[in-house]
């Protein structure tokens, strides 16, 4: 009697066995010890311990930034997505608590086939109660589900920080390329208020046979580029400003700014650290962290499919019929409880199928993991050495601008003096416009490579309330 018992339990233990999955070594991934020999400042702008609102010391753009992270429509949606993560935690933890619910049902039956017709009279019936099924959760199947569901809900979360990092970076950069087209367009409406001043000049000196119908020509055509060009870069600042309130979450309007502060707009130094503190400030890496311990979760909760369950199941309650043979209905108390063991037979190919595909999701995790370290050290790097050469090629240009502004003014001595043609008073004139507008360019790069060297160290999200509770 013992070897029939027996022989069932150990053949629902056989066909529970699991799969081994294939191996496959992944060696670790080392940050380097530092991004360079450069020294650092203690006291510099910490991005660990600093919020953006003491990083941006311009309350027009702070202003703004706070604007697009209440109204951007994308920060909206993802605030959905993590409302529904939160979600899921709910219904996962709901899996592994008991199963309560009520139960009644009434009817009239009436047999005849081993009497004759009419000798029994229908029976009336009724009940009413309760009933639980619970799944004893062995092998943290449903524990290891719902908290693979927490992982994502805080992956979530980090990726929602990770917008705002990129959202505060695309404001102050669009804000930054909005002050250097304002700065631009004033170069070229002073230049073409002098052009116009040199052409009636050049007119006069027509007038008294010193110049040529010519020079009057190339100075006013030279008048009638730039008069085109003004209406090019007013063009673009009105895709920037629209572009601007896109990501603001409102409709095109006037941007206020103060593009006199353009020139001398600065920065900070950022004490960037040591690589290892990427992992703490980098929501894209806590992100990319979290995903993977909820694959190898998941993992787990594919495994435990192959092992037999437990599940108790039972009610209590009242029932009731009414028949003929009785002068009063008669009333009972109903109870039973059951436990059983299940085990996949049939259908193990389904969960073998899905416990390789959960491995195969752990693996990309992981080296979406690595892939995402390397990606934030290397942006460190190369915007470290961006702005280092940013700012040798704005001191070079300063001069440059410098030097063609004074060559523009002998230039123009000499020509008044008529020891040099018109042509070398244009041309003069032609680079020192061309370096302003060049040297305005250049400051824009470098105040948007600060903001990127500020989002690649893990800043911009911070200052914002964006810590979340969840029913876990």
């Amino acid at each position: 009697m013992r070897k029939k018992t027996f022989l069932p339990i150990a053949l629902l233990f056989v066909v529970s066995c699991a799969p081994t999955l294939p191996l496959i070594k992944m060696d670790s991934l080392p940050l380097p010890q530092s991004f360079s020999a450069e020294s650092q400042n203690p006291a510099d702008f910490n991005v660990s311990n600093g919020a953006w609102q003491a990083f941006f010391n311009d309350s027009k753009l702070v202003s703004l930034i706070d604007t697009a992270c209440k109204h951007n429509q994308d920060l909206s949606m993802l605030e959905q997505e993590i409302s529904i993560a939160n979600n899921e935690i709910m219904a996962r933890q709901g899996e592994y608590l008991p199963k309560l619910g009520f139960k009644g049902n009434v009817g009239s039956e009436q047999e005849e086939r081993f009497s004759a017709p009419d000798a029994n009279g229908p029976t009336q019936f009724g009940s009413v109660g309760l009933t639980t099924v619970w799944e004893i959760d062995i092998w943290k199947k449903l524990r290891n589900a719902a908290k693979s569901a927490y992982f994502k809900y805080l992956s979530s979360v980090e990726g929602r920080r990770y917008l705002i990092t990129n959202l505060v970076a695309e404001v102050s950069s669009a804000y930054f390329e909005l002050m250097a087209l304002d700065n631009q367009l004033k170069i070229v409406e002073d230049y073409i208020e002098v052009m116009s001043k040199v052409k009636s000049s050049v007119e006069l000196q027509q007038r008294a046979g010193r110049v040529t119908s010519l020079a009057v020509k190339r100075y006013e055509a030279e008048v009638l580029k730039n008069q085109a060009r003004r209406f090019q870069i007013e063009q673009q600042i009105v895709f920037v400003q629209n572009k601007l309130n896109f990501l603001l979450g409102r409709f095109p309007q006037h941007i206020d700014r103060d593009p006199r502060r353009f020139s001398s707009y600065g920065f900070a130094k950022m004490y960037t650290s040591v690589p290892s503190k990427l992992l703490e400030n980098r929501p894209d890496i806590k992100q990319a962290n979290l995903a993977l311990e909820a694959e190898k979760l998941n993992v787990e909760v594919a495994k435990a499919r192959f092992y037999p369950a437990l599940t108790l199941e039972g009610g209590a309650g009242y029932e009731q019929f009414n028949s003929a043979h009785f002068a009063a209905p008669a009333t009972s108390l109903f109870y039973g409880l059951a436990a059983g063991i299940t085990a996949p037979l049939l259908n193990r190919k389904a969960i073998r199928a899905e416990y390789f595909s959960a491995n195969n999701r752990q693996i990309a995790a992981v080296y979406n993991y690595e892939q995402t370290l390397i990606k934030a050290y290397t942006e460190v790097v190369n915007q470290l050495t961006n702005l280092k050469n940013l700012s040798g090629t704005l001191e070079l240009k300063e001069k440059q601008v410098k030097v063609l502004n004074d060559a523009v003014d002998v230039a123009f001595a000499l020509f008044k003096a008529a020891r040099v043609d018109y042509i070398e008073t244009l041309l003069a004139q032609r680079d020192a416009l061309d370096s302003q507008v060049e040297l305005a360019e250049i400051k824009k790069q470098q105040l948007t490579a600060m903001v990127s060297l500020y989002k690649a160290l893990g800043g911009g999200w911070k200052g914002l309330d964006s810590t979340r509770t969840s029913e876990w």
